[in-house]
């Protein structure tokens, strides 16, 4: 079977059809059968590059068996594994416990028990190669997780000023700015598939020299985006024979805010790696009991569960949700009562912005990158933390002077038409997207909470909303809650699963992950709005 004939098998078994997906799945029994028989049973570390091969094929209908939304193919691939270990060849299993170590798999949607909505959207995720950790966590919002991927697809594939090649190689270099293996990981693939530059991944030194001008814009846009200027866009649009076109460097700078807080995101929920890819699965036995194909089915098999997870005792965190609500009603009433004049606004906010930068994240360790992801990007030192640790001010951004809705949109559109909106939805969908619910309690107005958090995290960056209380902030945000949000949104490689679990202990865990979407939409917007503002001041 030739390259060609391989691609379009594996495409196959991703057909809404279900006429391809057999004959899809009915070549890939046959074409596995012949290269097991071949081969012979395998030692526990392959040697030769055949049986390499076959490993990670098997790796992949490991995938296909527990991720694949078409319940006809995990039926057959769990069969096909079946029947090859029943030949005598080892068969991976899967590591961990689901896309996520915060989130219980059984309380992750699998992709057997899916809704109408989502199971369409799984669907035309996977289609697309797309149906990963990231988005079977999000799948806990269907709305947002369909506009996610509608402009992730389009950032990526669709026509646009950049080459396939440099959007992921752009989508590496921000991933690595946060060590997110899991991202780079992800795009170094995707990087080789569509005919980039194997030397480029030697490290950032190997790229051309316009991708390595990028490496500054990527360093001050993930840490300090305050410090940009219109010097800095000046230096990559009159770079000579090396320099970026406007719309260039708009894509450019999407998908370097995209990446930095899908960082932010994955940390945040503790994605683990694809089954697929290094991490996600083994060929190794498992230490504490037997394993049996049928584990691959029911999920079986892993050691968290066998063990039992420990669960936070719900006495200790009574009231929380109510204390909570009885807030959000006070300030309400409040704000009905007697509005705060500007001169208080004004300093309710700079106290605010103070004290968050004083917030400690995540114990304050340091984390050493390595080598394998600082190598895609210079200056590894650099990083939100040590500004406040040297007495450094961050300027306000007042979004009455510069905003996204009056601003940013109309520039992103005209430079690269569609991402405009599309970006738009998206933020719009994170900043409303709710279902009145605030843990057991059903019918609460949550938009004081949501406005908090997203006004918070744009706080830390120095914006300012004119006609926001930032002192509400302070009555419905607690101390863990906000460390929580600074190490996920500043400093995402930090963030442990004791932090996820120390805030609103009460609550669902989609209630969490929805909390994680509104922390990585208002970063990415926040970031945008420096990036953006530096553009024009250029241009004008």
């Amino acid at each position: 079977m030739d390259g060609r004939d391989v691609v379009a098998m594996w495409e196959g078994l991703a057909s809404r059809d279900a006429a391809s997906r057999d004959a899809a799945m009915e070549s890939l029994q046959q074409e596995m059968m012949r290269r097991v028989e071949s081969i012979g049973p395998l030692p526990e570390t392959p040697c030769s590059s055949s049986a390499s091969h076959l490993n990670r094929v098997l790796a992949r209908i490991l995938m296909l068996s527990k991720r694949c939304p078409y319940g006809d193919v995990r039926e057959k691939c769990i069969w096909l594994l079946r029947s090859i270990q029943d030949i005598g060849v080892r068969i991976p299993r899967p590591l961990g416990n689901g896309p996520s170590r915060f989130i219980p798999e059984k309380e992750i949607l699998q992709v057997s028990k899916v809704d109408a909505r989502t199971q369409s959207i799984f669907e035309e995720a996977f289609s697309l190669g797309h149906l990963d950790n990231i988005s079977l966590v999000m799948g806990f919002h269907p709305q947002y997780l369909e506009s996610f991927l509608r402009t992730q697809h389009y950032l990526l594939q669709m026509d646009g000023p950049l080459s396939l090649h440099y959007r992921h190689y752009i989508g590496i270099m921000a991933a690595a700015r946060h060590q997110c293996s899991y991202l780079v990981n992800l795009h170094v693939n995707d990087f080789l598939q569509v005919g980039g530059d194997p030397k480029w991944l030697n490290g950032l030194e190997g790229a051309p020299q316009k991708l390595q001008a990028l490496g500054e814009l990527n360093k001050i846009l993930a840490h300090r985006p305050w410090l940009l200027t219109k010097t800095h866009i000046e230096s990559l649009l009159k770079a000579e024979e090396n320099s970026w076109s406007l719309a260039e460097l708009i894509h450019a700078v999407v998908l370097l805010t995209h990446y930095h807080s899908l960082a932010s995101f994955t940390f945040g929920c503790g994605i683990t790696p694809d089954i697929h890819t290094d991490g996600g699965h083994t060929f190794r036995p498992p230490s504490l009991s037997g394993y049996c194909v049928c584990d691959i089915a029911n999920g079986n098999g892993a050691l968290e569960e066998m063990l039992g997870n420990q669960q936070v005792r719900v006495a200790e965190v009574s009231g929380e949700v109510e204390v909570l609500m009885e807030r959000m009603k006070q300030l309400q009433e409040c704000r009905d009562e007697e509005e705060a004049s500007q001169e208080e606004m004004t300093t309710r906010f700079e106290r605010e912005k103070t004290e968050s930068m004083l917030v400690a994240t995540a114990e304050d360790e340091e984390c050493v990158p390595s080598r394998d992801v600082s190598r895609h990007f210079e200056d590894p030192s650099y990083g939100y933390q040590d500004f406040s640790r040297r007495g450094e001010h961050v300027p306000t951004f007042r979004v009455q002077d510069y905003s996204w809705e009056d601003h940013g949109f109309s520039l992103v559109n005209r430079l690269y038409p569609d991402v405009g909106q599309l970006l738009d939805e998206k933020f719009q969908i994170a900043y409303n997207l709710t279902y009145n619910t605030m843990a057991t309690h059903q019918g609460v107005d949550t938009s004081m909470l949501r406005r908090a958090i997203w006004n918070y995290i744009h706080c830390m960056f120095g914006i300012r909303y004119d006609d926001y209380d930032y002192g509400e902030i302070n009555e419905l945000l607690d101390r863990s809650f906000k460390v929580y949000i600074k190490t996920m949104v500043c400093s995402p490689e930090k963030t442990t699963k004791r932090m996820y679990e120390s805030f609103w202990r009460q609550f669902q865990h989609s209630e969490k992950v929805h909390v994680n979407l509104l922390l990585m939409e208002a970063r990415m917007q926040a970031e945008l709005l420096y990036a953006l503002r530096a553009i024009t001041r250029y241009m004008t």
